[in-house]
């Protein structure tokens, strides 16, 4: 078949199949399937696919039809401009994520007295205060969140933290691929359990944070394939994040700060959570709604 009669019909299907934006999802699995770029599809209508990869196309087609999310089929992701690894051991990165390093950029100039900017440390020379600035990455799973700090502070020392050894693998892979493997120590645990007192500048996170109670509302091929523990929090929500709140505290250095992706459906809750804290802060995302909130430990 044709390149342009296999997409024509590769829309179809996932259209018929009730696949959001299927034309967008048709190219992306063609455009992997025969290692091309979308303008390559449009510019060679009349290519003839092979017949290995016509079969590979139909069968990334038929999973995509059957609720796998794209990113599962071919294993990529892009987050902050980083092409990342995604297993269904691994949340998928969102844009909205990014939101969480646009925070602690904003965050960090002030702390090391730094003017703002979209890279602060990259363009400071190193010191010692720079050398010893040490952010935890709380539920790392992709490493999304820790590999895009790693990016943008070359000097800062990161810790990326799971309790999912599938998912530290992920990252490390990730983190190698990007070569920052030597800029970030991988430790599995649950939240911070195992770290002490003034261990960080910035613990940063997004933990899960969907309650069971919404889960009608959630979409099927999140609540289908993504990893659970890493969605649901519990009935409400905010089980991990109460969790997190007090241990971050503890190991949080005096001045220190808290970044969490939030949902607005429990905004107010954290916010409850955060009372004891100096400078709450709830950032809306481009549909407005409360996506991340920050918090300095007094």
């Amino acid at each position: 078949m044709l390149l342009g009669e296999s997409l024509k019909s590769a829309i179809a299907q996932l259209r018929a199949a009730g696949v959001p934006s299927p034309r967008m999802n048709a190219e992306l699995l063609l455009m992997f399937t025969v290692g091309r770029d979308r303008a390559f599809l449009y510019g060679h209508p009349e290519q003839e696919l092979s017949a290995d990869e016509q079969s590979r196309y139909t069968d990334a087609l038929n999973r995509r039809a059957s609720g796998v999310p794209a990113q599962y089929i071919t294993g990529h992701q892009e987050f902050w401009g980083m092409d990342l690894i995604v297993s269904p051991a691994v949340l998928i990165p969102r844009p909205e994520t990014e939101h969480v390093i646009e925070t602690v950029l904003d965050r960090v100039a002030p702390a090391l007295g730094l003017s703002k900017g979209r890279t602060f440390l990259s363009d400071q020379p190193s010191s010692k205060s720079h050398s010893s600035f040490r952010i935890a990455d709380v539920g790392t799973g992709s490493g999304c969140i820790a590999l895009a700090l790693a990016k943008e502070l070359p000097h800062a020392e990161i810790t990326a933290i799971d309790i999912s050894t599938a998912a530290l693998e992920i990252a490390r892979a990730n983190a190698a691929r990007l070569e920052l493997e030597f800029r970030i120590r991988f430790y599995e645990a649950d939240l911070l359990t195992g770290f002490g007192p003034d261990s960080f500048d910035f613990v940063v996170s997004n933990p899960p944070y969907v309650g069971e109670s919404e889960e009608d509302s959630v979409q099927l091929d999140v609540r289908k394939f993504e990893p659970r523990n890493a969605v649901f929090a519990g009935h409400q929500g905010t089980e991990v994040i109460e969790r997190l709140v007090p241990q971050a505290h503890e190991v949080l250095k005096p001045g220190g700060w808290l970044v969490m992706e939030i949902s607005g459906t429990i905004a107010e809750q954290v916010r409850e959570l955060l009372a004891d804290w100096h400078e709450v802060q709830i950032t809306n995302d481009l549909q407005h709604i409360p996506r991340v909130v920050s918090a300095q430990k007094v």
